[in-house]
């Protein structure tokens, strides 16, 4: 392809003068996918064009170059091409762009001589479901669990094959932990499918975990439980999961909470709730009542006058805040309570109250609650 019937390499990719690298790279992808030749064998033109946008690439894509191109156009540049042959060394980034397109382990990627390298891989999560109690949420605790996982094999060390002699060659990949197909012009270089990559098939497997690597082992781990954690809270306790592969780091371990309900307190985000029943004397005249919270005996006033449903607020009574020192409030709900039975005197009592109290016709002179006040006192 001579300089004179070279076609422009931003016409190649269709793409500005002034795209950026994403965009370059996402143009050339779109490309590669549509003339690659394991799309279109036999097809003489999709080789060629393949070819071409892989040239275009590897200059716009080099900063160097594509500010040399810019200036002086293809004599800026070398051909990528060379003497009319495909060179992929002179591509940047071909391999792995063709690898995410295609799903190839390496193309143009290592010589002959070189090994392919299995890559370590992070270990799954683990999750462990724990119920505590609803004290314990407001307060903390420390707690001892037995979480079953997998531990590497202290005999083999993880490779499942007795120490000394269990692990042989690999014959169809001999050792390299891959093998090479060709395609086209293209060397593919793919794991091998008899190793899974590895290079070496076990022989004699480890007798301790029967060639798995790994053995189910139950770990006693402490964790400790912040004070105001709720439902679904999760604490994660760093790479005590399961065992990373081919060296790879441990997963984590997410202990998922869930608190167990209260008889008496409702929990609403950080503030507590409870219901408190007062007689209807107590509800009119006023009184002062203890109840029992989570800080011990709180002495809290009714004020006269207080209608059903009235709530009580006790300022940092409630739950207390997980990124914090402070706390939420605690609301007292007023139930005031009509008796069902009387004894005759109190049934005596009520019947006089009644015709002090005003109907809903009659003007009412005096608050009600000031003649049940009168009558009582």
């Amino acid at each position: 392809m001579s300089s004179v019937t070279r076609r422009d390499y931003y016409e190649i990719l269709g793409i500005e003068r002034e795209s950026d690298d994403g965009v370059i790279k996402t143009a050339y992808r779109k490309l590669a996918m549509t003339y690659h030749p394991d799309r279109n064998p036999g097809s003489h033109e999709a080789e060629e064009k393949f070819k071409e946008c892989a040239e275009a690439y590897s200059v716009l894509s080099d900063p160097q170059k594509r500010a040399a191109y810019n200036r002086f156009g293809h004599q800026g540049v070398p051909s990528a091409s060379g003497n009319g042959g495909f060179d992929a060394s002179g591509f940047p980034d071909l391999g792995d762009i063709l690898s995410d397109v295609f799903g190839f382990g390496d193309v143009f990627g290592r010589g002959a001589g070189q090994q392919k390298r299995t890559r370590a891989q992070r270990g799954e999560d683990v999750r462990y479901d724990l119920e505590i109690g609803f004290e314990d949420s407001m307060r903390g605790l420390s707690v001892d669990i037995q979480v079953p996982r997998l531990e590497e094999c202290g005999r083999c060390h993880g490779k499942g094959a007795e120490p000394e002699d269990g692990l042989v060659t690999c014959p169809m990949c001999r050792g390299r932990g891959e093998v090479i197909y060709q395609q086209a012009f293209l060397s593919v270089r793919r794991s091998c499918s008899q190793c899974g990559g590895r290079g070496q098939i076990i022989r004699r497997p480890c007798k301790e975990c029967r060639g798995e690597g790994y053995l189910k082992r139950e770990r006693k781990l402490k964790v400790n439980i912040p004070a105001g954690v709720d439902n679904g809270t999760q604490l994660r306790l760093t790479q005590e999961g399961q065992p990373g592969a081919n060296g790879g780091p441990a997963g984590d371990l997410f202990v998922v909470l869930r608190v167990a309900e209260h008889p008496i307190f409702e929990r609403h985000e950080t503030d507590l709730h409870c219901t408190v029943p007062i007689n209807i004397g107590q509800a009119a005249l006023g009184a002062t009542i203890d109840i029992l919270t989570f800080d011990g005996l709180q002495t809290i006033k009714i004020p006269e006058g207080s209608q059903a449903g009235s709530r009580l607020r006790l300022r940092g009574l409630g739950v207390p805040h997980l990124q914090g020192t402070s706390r939420g409030d605690l609301y007292v709900h007023l139930d005031v309570k009509v008796p069902s039975k009387l004894t005759r005197e109190q049934r005596k009592l009520f019947e006089q109250l009644r015709e002090l109290l005003p109907t809903e016709n009659e003007p009412q002179e005096k608050g009600i609650f000031d003649k049940v006040k009168d009558y009582f006192l």
